[in-house]
């Protein structure tokens, strides 16, 4: 195989890669899109006498770079760190996990070492879900986020069932492909390919038929969703008063609220003129929004606030606390999201998926040294505080919970269970899509919280700053959305729902599976390795 026929096909993976993140294609491509790089390293496994494994790294890390830059390009809107970082770690853990499939595959044979990729990748994909630096974006049972007829049976398997099926496709279809190019038997061909489409569309059968005869049993809940509009660079945090902010939102409430409607729903970080959790009830803001559901006793007012909390003497500090030299105190800023009714309790819940370099710094002592760099590429170096528990709010009047999502958070599937095993019958996220520009990243983001529906049965009210606001039922279709840059307040009725499913009841049990095989075949890898080393020093002293 020539260089050039090489670069072609880590090229064409990468192009197979990158289409289904974008609307007009779908995720079905992905189906097909490892088998270049598989032939590439068929090819530097065939050759290893004279083919290192450092020639597939390159070829991998070519495919896996450009498929990041050319799907998530957009972050550089909000931080040029983060998708500088975002290229170089998918880069290069991708890359590492595609090698140490061709690493256990010189080692232990064909066969094994097909199962490891399997392992492997689904392993790096659980661990990159949990990890402390954690950007999964790009994990790939999230290319059929725009397909919902095709992969109901996620409520099963979650996103990393989607990875299984991607992997183990990609490989049966490369083994075919293979055995008829060296043996051209056209009996063996067909008989392949039949259980290869078997594999294929018994799954989307079964999805379909999940799709047509799925029902919701559920109460119905009349929602309020504003998407304010405010210019996250313009006027979110300057251009516009914390004043003026608030009548806009207040003023959208107003323009679409009735009698009828149980939930209004703003976005990420709507109120944020220096909002102290210590004593929530003073803020202007928080009480303008009281005096506001006073007059319509049956709404809950659920939004996002940008706040702080005050650390007295005796309060034991978190590793987010700092220390405030001027006012003499310690504080934990937080990305929050809380709940205004009558009654004069405020429940709170603090985002605990936190935007790598733009909300959290992983590993602080190591990256200490490099903090003016960070910060001059429009990084964060300090952290806000998070919470352990994925708390819900429940219903003034009625018997009911929902789950306050805050942005990145609705992209990390088994996250999102934890909500719903403490009670939550339906999911609201509030987001600001607007840092992103008009980009795919909102389109993107808005498509999970479809695959975060299907796993959980949850209808979802998503309200967005900037970005789409929408409603999504439990089957994980859109009812009714809003449009780009639009300011725009939307009505949505949805049902709530209080069974578990399968996923939500036993979450990424694909991914702790993956781990374990793995660490169980990388050892046996390594251990035959040494044993072949070990004989052929002791045939070379003989």
């Amino acid at each position: 195989m020539k260089k050039s026929s090489r670069f072609i096909l880590a090229i064409l993976t990468s192009i197979l890669l990158i289409l289904p993140w974008y609307q007009q294609f779908s995720g079905i491509i992905i189906l097909v899109a490892f088998v270049p790089l598989l032939f590439i390293e068929d090819y530097v496994y065939k050759t290893q006498k004279k083919n290192k494994s450092i020639v597939l790294y390159g070829y991998a890390a070519l495919s896996f770079s450009i498929w990041t830059i050319f799907t998530t390009y957009w972050v550089h809107n909000a931080a040029l760190v983060g998708i500088i970082s975002a290229v170089i770690v998918n880069t290069l853990l991708m890359t590492s996990t595609f090698w140490l499939f061709h690493f256990t595959k010189r080692k232990l044979g064909t066969k094994i070492g097909q199962i490891s990729l399997l392992a492997y990748w689904i392993g790096f994909e659980y661990f990159y879900l949990n990890a402390e630096i954690s950007w999964p974006w790009l994990n790939l049972g999230n290319a059929f986020a725009k397909d919902i007829k095709l992969i109901q049976w996620y409520e099963y398997t979650g996103t990393l069932g989607g990875t299984f099926w991607i992997i183990l496709i990609n490989i049966l279809l490369f083994n075919i492909l293979k055995s008829y190019i060296n043996l051209r038997n056209y009996k063996l061909l067909i008989s392949n390919i039949a259980v290869l489409l078997a594999l294929i569309f018994i799954p989307i059968i079964i999805s379909i038929s999940i799709y047509k005869n799925y029902q919701e049993d559920g109460t119905e809940y009349n929602i309020a969703v504003l998407q304010p509009n405010i210019d996250p660079y313009t006027d979110k945090f300057g251009g516009l008063t914390h004043f003026e902010q608030l009548d806009i939102l207040l003023n959208l409430a107003d323009s679409i609220t009735d009698e009828t409607i149980d939930y209004i729903v703003g976005p990420e970080t709507a109120l944020d003129n220096s909002i102290w959790i210590n004593n929530l009830n003073a803020n202007y803001s928080i009480k303008a929004i009281q005096d506001f559901v006073n007059n319509k006793p049956r709404v809950n007012f659920i939004t996002g606030i940008d706040c702080y909390k005050r650390y007295m003497p005796e309060e034991e500090l978190q590793s987010t606390t700092r220390y405030l030299e001027k006012e003499k105190f310690y504080c934990d800023a937080y990305n929050s999201a809380i709940q205004i009714d009558t009654s004069n309790f405020i429940p709170i819940y603090h985002k605990s998926k936190l935007v790598i370099g733009v909300e959290t710094m992983p590993y602080p002592k190591l990256f200490k040294l490099l903090n003016k760099a960070i910060l001059n590429l429009g990084g964060s170096t300090g952290s806000r505080g998070t919470q352990e528990y994925r708390g819900t709010f429940k219903h003034s009047v009625n018997n009911m919970s929902i789950a306050p999502v805050i942005c990145y958070e609705s992209v990390y599937g088994e996250f999102v269970t934890d909500y719903i095993k403490n009670g939550a019958n339906l999911i609201f996220v509030i987001t600001n899509d607007g840092w992103w520009g008009n980009t795919p990243g909102y389109k993107q983001h808005l498509n999970y919280s479809q695959l975060r529906a299907i796993e959980t049965r949850r209808s979802i009210a998503r309200s967005a700053n900037t970005g789409i606001s929408a409603f999504i039922n439990q089957r994980g279709e859109i009812l009714n959305r809003t449009q780009w840059w639009v300011r725009d307040a939307i009505k949505g009725t949805i049902k709530t729902n209080s069974k578990l499913t399968f996923y939500v009841k036993y979450g990424d049990y694909f991914g702790r599976l993956a781990s374990f095989l793995s660490i169980f075949i990388f050892l046996y890898a390594i251990v035959q390795n040494i044993l072949n080393k070990s004989k052929i020093k002791q045939q070379g002293t003989n």
